[in-house]
């Protein structure tokens, strides 16, 4: 989907303008030379894709709770996460049911970074996983010697 794209200079200087873009077009990405891009949308857009977000967690948590949900999660995964195939059975059961949770705390909350960190740090799992060199060194055994109390930080 294109966002059209407006410059933050574009928005104070010919709001009108933008407004009647925003009203065509329901999102815009405002550039800005000295700060992060903007969204600017409508109402109605916003609370479309809200209701978009609820509708998919609450979707996917009830075909969780049902007999045969979790195993056709598991078998849509790779789709959308081709990383997956690194993770075992448990690790991969995990994933889904952090998935599910990071969903609804984006639906109900308005928490969208849970999300972010759920794929962030299985994704990284995954990833060590996929080296066997790296998952030996990371999951060998530590040395019996005792180094003291760790001091907080």
């Amino acid at each position: 989907m294109l966002t059209a794209t407006v410059t933050f200079s574009e928005l104070s200087k010919n709001s009108k303008r933008v407004a009647e873009t925003l009203d065509k077009e329901r999102r815009l990405l405002v550039t800005r030379r000295d700060g992060q891009d903007l969204y600017l949308t409508t109402a109605d857009y916003d609370g479309d894709r809200e209701e978009t977000a609820d509708v998919t967690a609450r979707l996917l948590a009830a075909l969780i709770d049902t007999a045969g949900g979790v195993p056709v999660i598991r078998r849509a995964l790779p789709a959308v996460f081709p990383w997956v195939r690194h993770l075992a059975a448990e690790e991969l059961g995990e994933f889904v049911h952090d998935l599910v949770d990071a969903l609804n705390d984006a639906a109900q909350l308005d928490v969208h970074a849970t999300l972010h960190r759920t794929v962030v740090e299985w994704r990284a799992t995954a990833r060590v996983l996929a080296d066997p060199a790296l998952t030996a060194q990371l999951t060998r055994a530590f040395p019996e010697e005792d180094h003291g109390e760790v001091p907080a930080p």
